[in-house]
């Protein structure tokens, strides 16, 4: 028998129009499917009930993947491909396997000699990279900084010094925490680099904009509780 595929699927990036980001094509991919590695089973039980309110979620199997996932019985998750099956893997927002569980999925699928089928969605690394203005052939995405104030500026003056080089830094941290950060970028950086703040991307509240850092210290807006991707850049 034919061995399924794992195929990693978009989610919004919030409370957006499905069809507004999400492809007709995927949106039929994602409806024909019966087995799901989710990062929570909430929000994908939302999602899938907004892409087709007819979806009988009762008749779907849900693996959840996260922090607080036995990493013993991930392998598991995979079985159903064995019997023929596509298996769909859902990130909490965005791309599966970038900054989330999903790509521990995919590495283990690579291993077991499983497909693996990424499907376009949107990404709000990619999105705010090519909205930054900031040089888009040479640059790194680093996640979430350090939670330790010492090493989160040291790792700050690493990435002012890359950024210095003309190398685009990107990083990101928990919308509650959107506001500590801001300020300490705007306090450990130079002032002549560049900083985009993309913010709400794809949502009716999208904001994204691009100033120095001497510039965004004369206005700092609240970013508190809204989903953020900076860019550090020349």
């Amino acid at each position: 028998m034919e061995k399924g595929k794992i195929l990693m699927l978009p989610m919004t990036l919030g409370d957006s129009s499905i069809d507004s980001v999400i492809p007709k094509e995927v949106q039929e991919i994602i409806k024909g499917l019966k087995f799901f590695i989710v990062e929570n089973i909430k929000t994908t039980r939302r999602y899938l009930k907004k892409i087709d309110r007819s979806i009988d979620i009762d008749e779907l199997t849900f693996f959840e993947l996260n922090k607080h996932t036995d990493k013993t019985i991930i392998g598991e998750y995979l079985n159903p491909t064995l019997e023929g099956n596509d298996v769909g893997m859902i990130s909490e927002a965005g791309c599966p396997g970038i900054a989330d569980p999903g790509s521990e999925i995919a590495s283990i699928a690579h291993f077991k000699g499983i497909k693996v089928q990424p499907l376009v969605g949107p990404s709000s690394i990619l999105m705010a990279l090519i909205s930054s203005g900031m040089n888009g052939q040479e640059f790194s995405f680093n996640g979430y900084l350090p939670f330790d104030k010492s090493e989160r500026n040291k790792k700050l003056n690493d990435l002012d010094r890359l950024a210095q080089r003309n190398f685009s830094q990107l990083f990101m941290e928990t919308p509650f925490r959107n506001n500590s950060l801001l300020e300490e970028v705007l306090k450990q950086c130079s002032g002549n680099l560049k900083l985009c703040i993309a913010a709400d991307i794809s949502l009716a509240t999208e904001f994204i904009a691009t100033k120095t850092i001497s510039d965004w210290k004369k206005n700092i807006p609240n970013l508190k509780k809204r989903p953020v991707m900076f860019v550090l850049g020349k």
